[in-house]
């Protein structure tokens, strides 16, 4: 990135930082200035003179956060044989897809206590549907992936998102990280209760100023972001052309790199999103295999255009990729989820334990073990909030965003004591994948390693964070060493601050004790 790129967006250091910032009045040792406990109780944000401020990351999980998972009646049991077992999972799956609807849902297939051989892919494309086996252990259900490698599970729906006649353009020249609400050039179309798709052009001022552009690999035709980037929201109210959202928005806009009249709100409507769909109680194993990871390798499951459904306690013990949440998917928890290599896969590129791209996603208690691997990674283009919480990885590995600006991931109280938690420019690394993340924090973790770049113009927090903080340039094909790049806001590094968990505090407060409860946290122990 050239200094020239560096000098369009106004640096903001931990120093000028705090000179904006609403300072809380409480000892620096005792809690972050960005956010902390006031004396209500409550939590008290800083916001930066532009507005910018960490926001509520509650929101993420099933159906909206802080809302029990149901334990679903099942109408159909399957027993294993000893022979491909395939073929009657199917059966029993599409069998309970044709029932009727009761409240969202059909009914779960359940699995009986056993070793179940399964050579090809289980589907699920219809809502209201559970697949529960008896048990993550030995003693309970295995999905046993035979015949080579392949998918274990795939749930699958069709979003499609359609116009819905009103379309207006933002008026703000600038829209803060954490903004709960925007002024437009006119919001007499739009009504409580829309949903909206904002969308943020891939202006070339933008990429230049984000030292994205200059972004070269020998051989590839590389493109960091060459689509807009969009994200959904639902209006919470409109009072004159001013459009408040339930939830806030977790990217930032700036006319000055975007263009005047540039960033488009649509009211559109949803339609193909598969819902309340559930996979729990079992483990699905597959040979242990080190491969090259373009090589065929096995996996556990992927989730896409899926919507208010989750995985719970399950294990994958030796499919090379975890779980996989494809775009469209939101409002989605993954609890007591664990994933397990035995053997690393031999190539640069790397498999992931949980692959995120989606919206409102709650990965939490889950755990992973092996070396070269991502245990969690954010995708391309996708705001959150994406929060991974109280969650335990053994290995090499890294929690770390994978490729082209995804933004709003919160990383809360979790342990990785031989890995890294990362959110850095990624440069020429995979296809070019470059500044992976925007506006992230990390709170109250430990791990080996951390590496907090801060992109252009926005901010990166690592917040009572336990562990070495690293430095480093961006990563290029051949050539020397760029400068190291900025570091993000380090505060309280070496000791955690209060509240214990920043995602647990943020539900308290929106939903009371019981949203605590619901998803098996006692809210005493916050």
């Amino acid at each position: 990135m050239s200094k020239s790129s560096r000098r369009r967006f106004v640096p903001i250091t931990a120093v000028a930082a705090a000179a904006v910032m609403l300072l809380l009045g409480y000892a620096a040792s005792a809690q972050s200035r960005w956010v902390g406990i006031g004396p209500d109780g409550k939590l008290v944000y800083a916001h930066l003179t532009t507005g910018d401020h960490i926001p509520d990351y509650s929101f993420a999980g099933y159906r909206g956060g802080g809302v029990a998972i149901p334990n679903v009646p099942f109408r159909t049991k399957v027993s294993p044989t000893g022979a491909d077992d395939t073929a009657a999972i199917q059966r029993a799956i599409d069998l309970v897809s044709k029932l009727p609807l009761v409240d969202g849902i059909r009914g779960a297939v359940e699995l009986a206590p056993g070793v179940f051989q399964c050579s090809g892919t289980i589907h699920i494309n219809a809502s209201g549907v559970v697949l529960r086996g008896a048990g993550r252990d030995s003693q309970g259900t295995t999905l046993n992936e035979t015949g080579g490698p392949h998918l274990g599970i795939a749930i699958t729906g069709n979003l499609k998102v359609a116009d819905a006649g009103a379309s207006t353009y933002v008026t703000d020249d600038y829209v803060p990280f954490g903004a709960m609400s925007i002024h437009v050039k006119s919001a007499s179309a739009f009504h409580a209760g829309d949903l909206v798709c904002i969308t943020k052009p891939a202006a070339p001022a933008w990429i230049h100023a984000m030292g994205m552009d200059e972004l070269e690999r020998p051989g590839r035709n590389e493109h960091w972001v060459n689509t807009d980037l969009s994200v959904r929201r639902r209006i919470a109210s409109v009072a004159g052309n001013t459009i408040a959202f339930e939830i806030a928005l977790m990217d930032s806009y700036e006319t000055r790199y975007l263009g005047s009249g540039t960033v488009k709100v649509d009211k559109v409507t949803v339609s193909g999103q598969i819902t309340s769909i559930g996979v729990e109680d079992l483990r699905m194993q597959a040979p242990a295999l080190s491969v090259d990871f373009s090589d065929p390798h096995s996996e556990g499951l992927t989730m896409e255009d899926a919507a208010d459904s989750w995985v719970r306690s399950v294990n994958f013990i030796d499919t090379t990729q975890g779980i996989t949440l494809n775009g469209g998917t939101e409002r989605v928890t993954l609890v007591q989820v664990d994933v397990s290599q035995s053997k690393s896969v031999t190539s640069s590129a790397k498999p992931f334990d949980f692959s995120i791209n989606g919206s409102q996603v709650l990965i939490d208690r889950c755990s992973g073990t092996g070396n070269s691997v991502f245990y969690v990674a954010t995708q391309a283009r996708q705001q959150g909030p994406v929060v991974v919480l109280h969650s335990l990885f053994h290995g090499n590995g890294r929690i770390e965003p994978h490729q082209r600006w995804s933004t709003g991931l919160l990383i809360d109280s979790n342990t990785v004591p031989e890995g890294s938690i990362d959110l850095m420019n990624r440069g020429t690394m995979g296809s070019g994948h470059g500044w992976a993340m925007g506006w992230g924090v990390s709170w109250n973790n430990t791990a080996g390693e951390f590496t907090m770049q801060q992109a252009p113009g926005t901010l990166t927090w690592s917040i009572g964070d336990i562990g070495p903080q690293h430095r480093e340039p961006m990563p290029t094909s051949g050539g020397p060493k760029g400068p190291d790049l900025p570091t993000g806001q380090i505060d309280s590094p070496g000791r955690h601050v209060p509240p214990g968990s920043l995602y647990l505090q943020q539900l308290y407060e929106r939903l009371g004790p019981e949203a605590l409860r619901n998803i098996g946290y006692d809210p005493s122990r916050r």
